[in-house]
């Protein structure tokens, strides 16, 4: 990704990833709109996933934020860490398609065929219909040069953590009181429900495999008030005992975390990248499904 400023002149482009980008469908409805030009006009196409209406059933729609049709060629960002890399912006190739009539085709590498019907609304946004599920899928088409890969990945910062099986502790800051974090040497997060996380008080350079996981809880994620590219970071152990951060990233696989009772900085990299396709070594699926989270926004706390 190219990484990691805002890029405060887009805003006029800015993207609006809430639930509020469409709400009403039927406004403007193109019924003679010719889906190939259509779709292949615009480089990328977000996937509002908060906006997806029926049984969502269709795996490789559940887990892309992007997805391009070129060609005859179907990519998709499944990742948040390095978006806007990876593939030159367009992310993996994850399979084919072809138009029959008013239908979108998708040859997808593991899930196979699915045909959608395509509706376009408005000036660059459609509907993918699939019928046998009655799931309908939003999306809005954007130029690559017109995409704001870094609104994206701060507005889904819980997938970049989940990106990584591990998050090793490479330093702590000599600044701060000691406190009970200061022996937690490994973090996981993982995709089960956006909400549980793991901790290891292993020494530091323990190889995965060995890393004993000595606690389990729940984590959450708030926005904050006033700034875009900090987030609030709640680790908890249990009902009682609960740390805080303000978390901050430095790349796609460095992240800051700041324990707001002690003041001190500790920076874990991610290691062991989860690609959301298949495992090139096993050709097994690594998949996790998109959520709707709603993360609440709260001001900067003092300290």
């Amino acid at each position: 990704m190219r990484f990691l400023k805002i890029t405060f002149s887009l805003l006029a482009i800015t993207l609006l990833f809430s639930s509020c980008i469409i709400t009403d469908f039927t406004d403007e409805y193109y019924e003679e709109a010719l889906p190939a030009d259509f779709v292949e006009a615009y480089d990328l196409w977000y996937v509002d996933y908060h906006a997806t209406q029926g049984s969502d059933q269709i795996p490789f729609m559940q887990l892309a934020f992007t997805l391009s049709f070129s060609r005859g060629r179907m990519f998709a960002n499944n990742n948040i860490s390095g978006i806007g890399a990876q593939g030159g912006g367009y992310g993996i190739h994850i399979g084919d398609y072809s138009f029959e009539r008013n239908l979108l085709v998708a040859n997808h590498e593991l899930d196979g065929i699915a045909a959608f019907e395509i509706r376009q609304f408005g000036e660059n946004e459609i509907e993918m219909y699939h019928a046998p599920t009655n799931t309908s899928y939003y999306l809005i088409g954007y130029n690559r040069n017109e995409f704001d890969f870094d609104k994206l990945f701060y507005e889904n910062i819980e997938y970049l953590l989940q990106d990584f099986e591990i998050w090793n502790k490479v330093e702590t800051s000599i600044a701060g009181e000691l406190n009970e974090f200061d022996t937690e040497n490994f973090l996981k997060f993982t995709s089960e429900d956006n909400r549980k996380f793991y901790s290891s008080n292993s020494r530091i350079g323990t190889n995965i495999d060995s890393v004993i996981w000595n606690y389990e809880g729940g984590y959450e994620v708030f926005d904050v008030n006033g700034f875009e590219n900090l987030k609030i970071l709640t680790l908890g152990y249990d009902r009682i005992n609960k740390e805080t951060f303000e978390l901050v990233v430095k790349s796609d696989n460095l992240v800051e975390l700041f324990h707001i009772a002690s003041g001190t900085t500790y920076t874990f990299e991610g290691d062991y990248f989860i690609q959301y396709l298949k495992d090139a070594k096993t050709k097994e699926k690594q998949t996790r499904k998109r959520t709707k989270i709603k993360r609440q926004k709260i001001n900067k706390i003092s300290y």
